[in-house]
């Protein structure tokens, strides 16, 4: 049994930052910023107590007779105590056998086309432990984009605005990145074991470091630039904040109304029709609280009964991506432009080519990971490579229609008729093929054109008896038609 070490690491981030905003706003009081310490208070409290709710939903204390524990919970120590009961199991691991244990069947990674399913037994200590890991993998999610992210903006755009770092601050804001970085981590590896239940899943340091990595920059660069448009652009900030979260909010709604199912009764047998509504407006606000800062790797989906996508969407994730390093570029070149003198000591162009770098450095390393690192691509029905290749061979097909055939003229500055048809037939061959490569049927379509080239040449050959002049022209416009098709 694996020590719960996870536990350990999401209780200490969470007390730590506490303690640290707890800090800081009694600083804010001293120097009398009253807003900025009840902002710093509200980033430390509402988080803490949906932390405290959560605990207690899924450990179902509320329908046990445990009033300490509820008492706790209520003063905010639920994470502590949780994490001191969950070392209390696995210290207490085979001291004393156990009345019965459960047959989980879990299949391996298919090695050479076959996977094997095996059975092992799990204890009751076992399966207390993995409910206390679920659970702390769920808090640290909460915590990280509801907590520690609005926190770590709003103290990095204080030290913008008082030109200063104070060690509080600093330290406040290191923890909280660590905290936010950890929750992207704990989000990906529970969309992971969510989305291949049936499978044993074995995550390796190598995947691990690739998402730190990939989150770390994508996280980084994204607050700066939050930041740094905020201090030029006050009133602006707003609107996009909210079109932002909006707009992530109603998407799985959207998507749940468009697709007419019914409404999802089996969340919580004891939840009426208004706490299971309470309870998905709760996910979904989670679900926009993550993508304002970075990709949520669960997928919210209000029609599945585990709400949650199962199937990897790689357009959704390229269509994200890309319409988030726009967005960034859009912000950087307003600030930019509105810029005040206190950027005067900074390089401009050079801070905003590194927010750039930045940012495309972390899908660098989500592409890493999606394909080289994650413990599940056997099971992928295509690879990120694929994709990337089918997405280029589109481009290149966009840019071939839209390009106009070249043609040359005659000596007397006009064309014969019978040669028009050879361009326009060249053309509907490339783009036929272009299309055909996308199905992987681009050997039976390279004969055709090899026919298709034939003809050209031979319609050619009969214009060149009829007119020599115009006949040389002709095949000096067709040829390199002809050359770029059989190339193809």
């Amino acid at each position: 049994m694996r020590l719960p070490s996870s536990i350990f690491v999401s209780v200490s981030l969470f007390t730590a930052e506490t303690t640290a905003a707890l800090y800081l706003s009694s600083t804010y009081r001293s120097a009398g910023d009253q807003i900025w310490q009840g902002l710093t208070l509200l980033f430390t409290l509402v988080p803490s107590v949906l932390v405290q709710l959560t605990l207690t939903f899924i450990h179902r204390d509320l329908n046990r007779d445990r009033p300490l524990i509820l008492l706790l919970h209520i003063l905010q120590l639920g994470p502590i105590v949780r994490c001191l009961e969950a070392f209390c199991i696995y210290g207490g691991v085979g001291r004393v056998e156990e009345p019965y244990v459960s047959i989980t069947r879990k299949k391996q990674m298919p090695r050479g086309g076959q996977s094997e399913e095996v059975e092992r037994q799990v204890g009751q200590a076992e399966g207390k432990l993995f409910t206390h890991r679920a659970a702390f993998a769920r808090t640290s999610v909460i915590q990280a984009f509801l907590g520690s992210a609005p926190q770590l903006t709003l103290q990095l755009y204080i030290c913008v605005l008082q030109q200063g770092v104070s060690i509080g601050r600093g330290t406040l804001m290191v923890i909280s990145l660590l905290s936010i970085v950890y929750g992207a981590l704990r989000c990906n590896i529970l969309a992971i074991k969510i989305k291949y239940d049936d499978y044993e899943v074995d995550v390796r340091p190598t995947a691990y470091l690739c998402i730190f990595l990939w989150r770390s920059f994508e996280i980084a660069s994204r607050v700066v630039v939050l930041v740094l448009f905020s201090s030029v652009l006050q009133l602006w900030v707003l609107p996009v904040v909210l079109l932002n979260f909006l707009v992530f909010f109603l998407y799985p709604w959207i998507l749940f109304w468009h697709s007419h199912s019914p409404f999802p009764e089996n969340i919580e047998k004891t939840l009426t029709r208004v706490g299971t509504t309470i309870v998905l407006c709760m996910l979904t606000f989670l679900y926009a609280g993550i993508n304002m800062f970075c990709w949520s790797a669960v997928q919210v989906k209000l029609s599945d009964p585990d709400l949650i996508n199962k199937s990897q969407n790689w357009y959704r994730m390229a269509a994200y991506y890309l319409v988030r390093f726009v967005e960034n570029a859009s912000l950087l070149l307003l600030w930019y432009l509105y810029k005040t003198d206190f950027y005067k000591f900074f390089c401009a162009p050079l801070l905003v080519l590194q927010l750039l770098v930045a940012y495309a450095i972390a899908i660098f390393f989500m592409l890493v990971f999606y394909q080289f690192c994650h413990p599940c691509r056997r099971l992928f029905s295509s690879s990120m490579s694929q994709y990337l290749w089918n997405c280029s061979a589109l481009l290149c097909l966009v840019c071939d229609s839209s390009s106009p055939p070249s043609r040359q003229n005659g000596p007397a500055g006009k064309s014969p008729g019978p040669a028009r048809s050879a361009p326009d037939t060249a053309s509907d061959t490339t783009d036929e093929t272009s299309y055909d490569m996308l199905d992987g049927t681009t050997n039976e379509n390279a004969n055709e054109m090899g026919n298709n080239a034939s003809g050209v040449n031979g319609d050619i050959t009969h214009n060149v008896s009829r007119d020599a002049t115009a006949g040389r022209a002709i095949q000096r416009s067709i040829t390199p038609s002809v050359t770029f098709l059989s190339a193809t």
